[in-house]
């Protein structure tokens, strides 16, 4: 009787700690958003490839020859602002190319799926255009050059100044074929992008705020076929 009352203890102890997962917060007020086991929380918003996106081996993996171009949002409905993202990554494919987009927003103009800030992540060799940049996926407005090693600022009149970041991110610092740390900041007009503890990419914008992006969904891309994109340790600290 008592083994059997000890065992139920310790399968209700389990499915609690379990269930915890998936949202714990830590001490540095980062919140764990991925469980490791299912994308609880995570939506394809790519209908037509919704099987592009699984998870295996306790890793949100991404299938290229699945979906091409495509994304998973993190809480679809939910509009976040300011906030800090950690992640790992890891590629393979010689070209692959993926990232996170930020402040999403359905596209009105219909010239992309979506309008948002987008940390460019890809395999080494695609360029500083490519690996570490920032891209503007936003119709309407410039889309301005923010390539790894870049400090960009934008004056009220769109006018773009770019500076060279020191001891930036190199081609280098990244490890091919295996996992790389990555820290995204978003905070008003401010926007930060690093890579294994070096900043890789950085922008501010002083535009009339109606052209600027306030506030949308986190997403993580699949660019292209014949490439595989694997994310984990996900935590997100709201600053709201």
């Amino acid at each position: 009787m008592k083994l059997i009352k000890i065992t139920q203890c310790f399968c209700f102890l389990s499915i609690c700690l379990s269930s915890i997962v998936l949202g714990a917060q830590k001490d540095d007020g980062f919140v764990s958003i991925f469980d490791g086991k299912t994308l609880a929380g995570w939506k394809p918003v790519s209908t037509d490839a919704k099987d592009a996106w699984v998870v295996k081996d306790g890793v949100i993996r991404g299938d290229g020859d699945k979906g091409g171009r495509c994304y998973l949002a993190y809480e679809e409905n939910k509009k976040i602002g300011n906030f800090e993202l950690k992640f790992s990554y890891r590629l393979t494919g010689s070209k692959a190319n993926s990232g996170v987009s930020i402040r999403a927003v359905k596209d009105p103009t219909g010239k992309r799926d979506f309008q948002c800030y987008h940390a460019d992540l890809g395999a080494i060799g695609l360029g500083k255009q490519v690996m570490g940049a920032w891209d503007f996926h936003t119709p309407g407005r410039k889309e301005h050059r923010c390539f790894r090693g870049d400090r960009l600022v934008i004056d009220k009149n769109d006018k773009p100044t770019i500076t060279p970041i020191e001891n930036g991110l190199t081609e280098e610092d990244i490890k091919k074929g295996d996992w790389n740390e990555v820290h995204i900041m978003a905070r008003g007009n401010h926007f930060k992008f690093i890579i294994n503890g070096k900043t890789s990419a950085e922008f501010t914008e002083h535009l009339p705020k109606e052209k600027r992006l306030h506030a949308g969904m986190i997403q993580l891309q699949l660019h292209n076929p014949r490439m595989i994109a694997e994310f984990k340790d996900l935590g997100l600290k709201i600053l709201d």
